[in-house]
This record gives C-alpha cells, structure tokens and sequence, in this order.
C-alpha cells in the first residue's frame, strides 16, 4: 500500500488516481486473475468525472459470486494534500494481498470470487451528504454503478454475498460491529476473529457507519458486511491521514480474519442451498 500513497492524492478523476488503477491491475494480473475494469462517467458536484471500477475474477466451482471489495480513490480537498494512507489504501491494500493469497493456492473455490475495487466511493463536497439527493448521492458512485449494471446485466442474483473492507489499518485497531450490515455475516466474523486471539481488534461494540460501498448492494437484497474503523479513528480525513498511522500487524489481522471467514461463508451459503 506504500506504492499507492506514494502516488499522492487520488480523487476520482485524477491522473493519480489512474496510475493507481493500473498499479492494482498490474498486480491482480501477475497473480494470474482474469482482470477487467467497467468505466463510466459520473455526474459530480463539481461536473463530470471519469471514473472505472477495478474487477478481477477468481473462478470457482460455482458461477455464484463472492465479493470482496474496497475503494480506491481519496477524498476531493482543495484545501490540503490528502493522501488517504487508511481511507482507502489500506483497504485496497488488503484486498490485493487476499486476492494474492487466494490466487496462489491454485485451487478453485467452491464458489467464484471477484475482487472489486470501487470508484468514487468519497463525497466531492465537503461532507457525505452535504450534496445530491437519496435518490442520487454524492458518493458511492462506483458501488452503486456496480450494483445497478449487474442489476440490468442479470448477473445480480449470482452474488451471494459482498465483504467491503475500509479503513482497516490504523495501529489502534478497533473495528466495531457495523449495525447497518447483514448479522450473520458480522456475527461470523467477529466470532473467527475471536476464535484467532484477535478479539481486541474485532471488538464487541455496534456502531452506525452511516453509509458505504456495501449499501447499493444490501439495497438490492444482497447480503453484505462492512469491517470499518470509523469513528474512533483520530485522523479520518485529515491531512494526518498518512503511512506513519499504519501497523502491518493491523492489516495482518484483518486479512487472516477474512481469509479464514470465508470457508465459512461459503459453508453458510452451501447449507443454505441444500435446504
């Protein structure tokens, strides 16, 4: 994740953030995913902007779909450098490392894996919704493009379950139970998480996140969690937002605790269809 805060801010639109986008496609290519993006122009507060998601597919024994997801831009400021070393590289950073870590056991999933980084998840203006409307937000705008083009494509009913990561770095890592996601995909992974002596991270405490790249999905009835550190992250946001605030055993953690979810997961689901 060092390399994508190197390339210094990365808003949506930007030619940072484009050289970002073929750095994560460079390296999901050399894990040997199939790799593609859905490019798009979105409507702003501050006029149109270019935008792509970042796909990349690990094919499983079943076309049924689990998502494991990040974003990938940073916040739009005008008023300082902010290079978004949490919010949204170290997401992006551990979505990589899990797609490298599945991706080189040459295996095939008992499911189909796609690994997607959004888009434009951040607002342009200043707060999440100071701008557009309920129907049309200022944010989310790669999630909700993913999740309406599967919609019209008939491919939605082939995910089964998303887990969006963001904000997952921070060396005081205290990951809160988001009271928006779908309980048993946190009530499974907060109990792994347990399980693996990392219960000081994945803590026993509800908070309202307000909103996320998970919510155009659970809108269209699929199941998803959100593993975020919002509130009790000092420097959301800020300019302090940089590589010194990040603990590789953080990111460790977390990406253990995904990776042993998610037979899990998958258990979870295949029960449910023999039903």
């Amino acid at each position: 994740m060092s390399k994508l805060v190197a390339f210094g801010p990365r808003p949506a639109g930007s030619a940072e953030l484009a050289r970002a986008r073929e750095y994560i496609i460079g390296e999901l290519r050399s894990y040997g995913l199939k790799t593609w993006t859905d490019e798009f122009t979105a409507q702003t507060p501050i006029g149109p902007r270019r935008m792509a998601n970042v796909v990349a597919e690990l094919g499983g024994q079943s076309r049924d779909v689990i998502i494991i997801a990040s974003h990938y831009d940073t916040k739009y400021y005008r008023k300082f450098r902010f290079v978004g070393a949490n919010d949204g590289g170290s997401s992006t950073g551990a979505v990589l490392e899990i797609a490298r870590v599945l991706a080189a056991r040459h295996e095939r999933p008992r499911f189909t894996y796609w690994f997607v980084f959004f888009d434009g998840e951040e607002a342009f203006c200043e707060g999440w919704t100071d701008c557009g409307t309920p129907e049309n937000p200022d944010n989310t705008y790669g999630s909700r493009r993913f999740a309406s083009r599967l919609e019209k494509e008939g491919e939605l009913n082939r995910v089964l379950a998303l887990v969006l990561l963001d904000l997952v770095g921070y060396k005081n890592l205290e990951l809160a139970r988001d009271t928006m996601s779908t309980r048993w995909l946190v009530d499974l992974i907060w109990q792994t998480a347990r399980e693996m002596g990392y219960g000081n991270y994945f803590i026993e405490r509800e908070e309202g996140i307000g909103g996320d790249d998970h919510v155009p999905f659970l809108q269209k009835g699929i199941e998803a969690v959100d593993i975020i550190q919002l509130s009790t992250y000092p420097y959301w946001h800020t300019p302090e937002d940089t590589l010194d605030k990040i603990s590789p055993r953080s990111l460790k953690a977390v990406g253990d605790v995904v990776l042993a979810s998610l037979p899990r997961i998958e258990q979870r689901l295949l029960n449910r269809r023999l039903r």
